[in-house]
């Protein structure tokens, strides 16, 4: 009864109703895992329909396609032949092939006058990154960065309390994410496909969680390491030891425009259970975040904010907010993609941002393999 009484004051929030007269025609280029969670969500949109899939690995589109019970689908080999199809009509792309060939899809879909939802991360290097948006910017079209953490109530709460001023000025942030043990296989582990290991997989998430909140202030400079002990070691890992050779662990030091110091570590395996909670220091107040046990971009418990209340230290709790939408995050993120296409709005995830955490992501591999202090010279885009 109680319960009963309680749910009438659930802040409800309206359904929107979508409007399936005219379908908007997508196209997905690579076909593996990360792929099935994008076509699952544009099959419950009901203004969508999925009319091209590509893939380098032959059958595996069609296979790709038989099981999510698609018809009337072209297939392709590389993303060129979908590129270069004029009988093609789509008015958007999923990126969904593996981190090296990114930049490359991307740049040819804008130029193709497609729009385009690229998974995460952006790409590999700052180079790719100041290419990509380059062409975004002479298309004209919309360009979202997969990154479905910024629709989770929780992550939305950090944002406003930095906004809101309950921290004061922002001066520090500890930041991260820890696996025990959580390597990936396939091409995730390869300098070949993935180009970067565990920066690239989860790192771009905590970089946002927190530079999402305060604003993303420019990166100035990197000091940072990286590691490969685990990855490589034939004991834990028997079969895929011998191929792998990109990053399982990661730390750094980085200057943000504003005096802000970001004190970042990620790690797919390490003996810790965590890489510890995240930290928000403000000359005001603090906020600690809880660590997950297997990161992957969301809050692990009630987030506790520090303060002095009449000269004495307090500590209160922000609880778990419920999320009443109905929505799965990844369901927001393409919904919220489809909707900027339609209505020819912002992306909801830009590249005006998401440029500046390639930028440190890229700053770590060299400050890493220089052993040295890094200053990042970013280019202006305009």
């Amino acid at each position: 009864m109680a319960d009963a009484v309680l749910s009438q004051f659930k802040q409800q929030e309206e359904k929107e109703v979508i409007s399936s007269d005219k379908k908007l025609k997508i196209g997905i280029i690579g076909t593996g895992w990360i792929a099935e969670s994008h076509a699952e969500s544009y099959l419950i949109m009901p203004d969508v329909e999925i009319v091209a899939l590509s893939d380098i690995i032959p059958g595996k589109a069609q296979k790709f396609a038989k099981k999510y019970g698609l018809e009337n689908v072209k297939f392709y080999g590389h993303h060129s032949e979908m590129i270069n199809d004029k009988s093609l009509e789509l008015d958007a792309v999923s990126v969904c092939t593996y981190n090296k060939t990114h930049a490359e899809c991307t740049i040819d879909s804008l130029k193709r006058g497609w729009h385009v939802l690229l998974e995460k991360p952006m790409c590999v290097t700052i180079e790719e990154a100041v290419a990509i948006r380059k062409a975004e910017k002479e298309t004209g079209k919309v360009l979202s960065i997969g990154f479905q953490p910024r629709f989770d109530v929780n992550m939305q709460m950090i944002k406003k309390i930095v906004e809101s001023g309950e921290l004061g000025e922002v001066y520090y942030i500890q930041t991260g994410g820890g696996r025990r043990r959580g390597i990936p296989g396939g091409t995730f582990i390869e300098q070949d496909t993935a180009g970067i290991g565990a920066l690239a997989d989860i790192g771009c998430y905590s970089l946002d969680m927190v530079l999402n909140a305060i604003g993303y202030p420019k990166p100035l400079t990197v000091s940072a390491y990286k590691s490969d002990f685990f990855g490589k070691n034939p004991e834990m890992y028997p079969e895929d030891s011998k191929r792998f050779n990109v990053d399982d662990f990661a730390a750094a030091f980085i200057r943000l425009e504003g005096g802000i110091i970001l004190d970042f570590r990620i790690s797919w395996a390490m003996h810790m259970d965590t890489a510890g909670d995240t930290l928000i220091l403000g000359k005001k107040a603090g906020l600690r975040i809880p660590s997950t046990e297997c990161w992957n971009g969301t809050v692990g418990g009630p987030m506790k904010i520090y303060r002095d209340v009449a000269n004495e230290p307090v500590c209160y709790e922000v609880p778990i907010l419920p999320d009443y939408s109905g929505m799965g995050l990844f369901d927001k993120k393409i919904r919220s993609f489809l909707d900027a296409v339609k209505n020819g709005t912002k992306a909801p995830v830009s590249t005006d941002q998401i440029f500046y955490n390639q930028a440190i992501l890229s700053g770590i591999v060299k400050s890493a393999e220089l052993g040295k202090e890094i200053e990042l010279d970013l280019p202006d885009i305009g």
